[in-house]
């Protein structure tokens, strides 16, 4: 099939997966451990979220979900052609959720201190 040999399909697979990975990888057992956290120490709000959160973030590392999701917007940016619709779409959301999840990391950079004093 012609599609898996074009250079544009090769950045957009690359692309998505440097998008959902960090997801999978990251985010699913951050909220995991901060809500079971929640859940063993029967605490509530913001402050007791944002401590999973802040684990999370140390034993995963924001650098390295910061900088696989910027890669992936670069090159996921590249692969918009004419006369491939879907893959344009499926590029421009997961471009979007990229630049959610690195807008979501700044807020907790910046929430978290805020919570610890």
């Amino acid at each position: 099939m012609h599609f898996q040999n074009d250079s544009a399909a090769k950045r957009f697979n690359r692309g998505l997966l440097l998008t959902w990975v960090p997801f999978l990888l990251f985010m699913i057992p951050m909220f995991a451990n901060a809500f079971r956290g929640i859940s063993n120490s029967k605490a509530t709000g913001l402050a007791a979220v944002a401590g999973g959160m802040a684990e999370g973030l140390v034993t995963f590392g924001l650098a390295a979900i910061v900088i696989t999701q910027f890669g992936a917007v670069v090159v996921l940016a590249r692969t918009f052609s004419k006369g491939h619709f879907l893959r344009n779409c499926f590029s421009a959301v997961s471009m979007i959720c990229s630049i959610l999840l690195i807008s979501l990391m700044g807020l907790f950079v910046w929430l978290i201190p805020r919570f610890v004093r």
